[in-house]
């Protein structure tokens, strides 16, 4: 059995045994510390899983100051803060546009009209992203599925899923800017 050190060297060195015993051994360590601060099992899950993905993709330049335990408690430490975050930047996105569109008042005629548009455009650029591309993201985001339920039923692995999203989104807000540009100019008058 290797120590952390070297550990840390053969993974650094691309070694994926290194790497498989990093998760053996630290993977409950990190979906305990994980549960602790989201209290729900599948976020714990994805960040857990986001952490080693991230720690392998990264091994060449990975900075190790004192233990891999101490490490990864700081990596979760992390990535609940983006978890959180980013919660809370998608939800008040959400109110905004309902207040934006009046769901939370009486919705106009016109603001129906605008909500009608703009699901229809994003619709559109919805089928203009390749196929499998397009049922990934829709799975993620329509389905709301995790990573790893994707992954595992279209048989392909975590790091194939996030890149499709990553893609996807990025294609999705090329096209869809103009948009979030008149959503911004409604409501700044």
């Amino acid at each position: 059995m290797l120590s952390g050190l070297d550990l840390i060297t053969s993974l650094k060195n691309g070694d994926h045994a290194a790497m498989q015993d990093i998760y053996s051994r630290y993977w409950e360590e990190v979906l305990d510390s994980a549960y602790k601060r989201v209290r729900d099992e599948e976020i714990a899950q994805d960040i857990t899983q986001e952490i080693f993905i991230s720690v392998w993709e990264n091994r060449q330049r990975l900075i190790i100051e004192s233990s891999l335990s101490a490490y990864f408690k700081g990596a979760v430490k992390f990535k609940v803060i983006n978890y959180f975050k980013s919660s809370i930047v998608k939800e008040k996105h959400k109110e905004d546009i309902a207040l934006l569109i009046g769901t939370q008042t009486e919705a106009s005629a016109e603001s129906m009209l605008m909500l009608k548009d703009f699901n229809q455009q994003i619709d559109n650029a919805l089928l203009d992203l390749p196929e499998k591309m397009r049922i990934i993201f829709s799975m993620s985001r329509k389905q709301e599925k995790s990573i790893q339920e994707i992954a595992a039923e279209l048989n392909l692995s975590a790091q194939t899923v996030k890149n499709q999203i990553t893609a996807a989104m990025k294609l999705l807000r090329k096209k869809l800017s103009y948009i979030m540009f008149i959503v911004a100019l409604i409501l700044l008058t």
